[in-house]
């Protein structure tokens, strides 16, 4: 048996012994913290190992649709991944919800913080579906966005790496 989290139509799988939390659907987020400051985004899921590893994860399909904002998709992650870092400083000792307060509590006391980019592109542009990213250098791109939070953090997905991770997706 193994945790399982549904984040924009894909099935992730965790380990037993793992906490997960859909972070950007969590009470505090949307009731508390979202409308925050003009507006707060959020990574799609946080998930904590046991042996104190925080990761944000952050899911992006580009398959079917075709990327419509302005800007690179690793700056973006990037803002999410700090709003997301202040919103669950925030919770910790703010959230209305005491599940939610605890497991903040423990994921921002963890001893190690790392951040995955989970990117979905077809594996052979088109007009209609060109790729995001150079899958080349996107792990390049990545890592120097978000050197501060996790110099090692990781960008895989289909049509671009598959390094080896502490969960699958189906």
């Amino acid at each position: 048996m193994s945790v399982s989290l549904d984040i924009d139509g894909q099935r992730f799988h965790f380990p037993d012994d793992w906490q997960v939390l859909k972070y950007d659907d969590s009470a505090f987020h949307r009731n508390q913290f979202q409308s925050f400051a003009g507006g707060a985004k959020a990574v799609d899921a946080v998930a904590l190992s046991p042996t104190g590893e925080c990761w944000l994860i952050e899911v992006k399909d580009y398959r079917r649709n075709r990327r419509s904002k302005p800007g690179s998709v690793f700056a973006e992650t990037a803002g999410k991944v700090r709003a997301t870092l202040a919103g669950m400083a925030t919770a910790r000792v703010r959230a209305n919800d005491s599940q939610e307060r605890v497991f903040c509590d423990r994921a921002l006391h963890g001893d190690s913080l790392r951040v995955a980019l989970h990117l979905n592109q077809p594996a052979h542009a088109s007009r209609l579906f060109p790729q995001v990213v150079d899958p080349r250098t996107a792990l390049t791109q990545f890592r120097r966005e978000l050197r501060a939070v996790d110099p090692h953090a990781i960008c895989c997905g289909k049509g671009v790496a598959r390094p080896a991770l502490p969960w699958h997706v189906a």
